[in-house]
């Protein structure tokens, strides 16, 4: 391997930082890396123990996704002790290029590069491909983006979607937003359409029906939901399906976006069995006079893991990033 051929692609959560090498004007990710953040003292360290393991001294140029705001090149990671300065990165391992982009950006822009084999259909199609199309994901947040066709590719809408307004539509979802109104203050579809949110919806519907709260992690939850033995966990993953589904039916009527519905993150292949049955339809369809145009919308679950570094690579060559 020499530096001529290859570059840097990057996925940093809070917790592992993925690495992979692409050829140059390609996209596709070769020798995959898995690192616990927490086994080093910051970027750089992790990135030359990476390039010694797969055995290349240097690359000529990176693009690294970070579940983290990026503000003038400056990175504080969110979720770990991670930070850095993206110049001075770039200087010390002499790269001749250097970008760092939302995590949620590379999840959207690695979209049109995932194989049909890693798209499951829920419902709705076949779409209108000129049109934009919107990525969302339920995970540690709800990340939404879109992507905007143009004539050489696709522009990423970088968007803080996730935090719009909880809007009940019945009286049980009122006294929902009531409860988590008394914890939180403001209360966004986040807090309740992400794994801490699952949580927090399971214990409001546990206090609207004055029983224990016995479970107390969203694993819990899921698990109990789908071994089918308690029926409080499966109404709440139900509910979370459906609150999915409105959400992103109303992400579709903002931004034009019936060029499909792209559901990302680790969340959804967890139970994608139980979501396919789930309410989640009839929330994204559930529109009214519109709904003849949510049904020609295609959805899917992504269930490619490694769409981040698509993107990332994706974004190296994009001049729109």
């Amino acid at each position: 391997m020499s530096a001529a051929d290859y570059s840097l692609v990057g996925d940093i959560g809070g917790t592992n930082a993925r690495f992979a090498l692409v050829e140059q004007g390609g996209v596709q990710p070769r020798a995959i890396e898995a690192l616990s953040c927490r086994d080093y003292a910051n970027l750089d360290d992790a990135i030359k123990h990476y390039l010694k393991k797969v055995g290349i001294t240097e690359v000529l140029g990176a693009c690294l996704a970070v579940a983290s705001p990026v503000r003038d090149g400056v990175v504080k990671m969110t979720n770990n002790h991670w930070h850095f300065d993206s110049e001075c990165i770039r200087s010390q391992f002499g790269w001749k290029a250097f970008k760092v982009i939302n995590d949620f950006t590379a999840m959207a822009l690695g979209v049109p590069h995932v194989s049909k084999k890693n798209l499951v259909h829920v419902c709705g199609g076949p779409g209108d491909h000129r049109r934009p199309r919107l990525v969302m994901g339920p995970g540690t947040g709800l990340g939404l983006s879109g992507l905007v066709p143009v004539r050489n590719g696709w522009v990423p809408l970088v968007t803080e979607g996730g935090h719009v307004d909880f809007a009940p539509v019945n009286d049980s979802e009122v006294a929902i937003l009531r409860i988590l109104k008394a914890r939180f203050g403001r209360v966004s579809v986040e807090r309740i359409l992400c794994g801490q949110g699952l949580l927090n919806l399971y214990q409001a519907h546990c206090e609207i029906q004055c029983v224990a709260a016995l479970l107390n992690t969203p694993e819990a939850i899921t698990k109990a939901a789908l071994e089918q033995n308690d029926l409080l966990a499966r109404h709440t993953l139900n509910h979370f399906c459906e609150l999915l589904g409105r959400t992103a039916g109303n992400a579709v009527l903002t931004l034009g976006s019936t060029g499909g519905v792209y559901l990302c993150g680790g969340m959804l292949p967890r139970f994608l069995d139980f979501f396919l049955e789930s309410p989640f339809r009839n929330g994204f369809e559930d529109k009214g006079r519109m709904r003849p145009l949510l049904e020609s919308t295609p959805v899917y679950v992504v269930t490619e893991p490694y769409a981040g570094l698509l993107g990332a690579a994706e974004a190296l060559g994009n001049p729109e990033v």
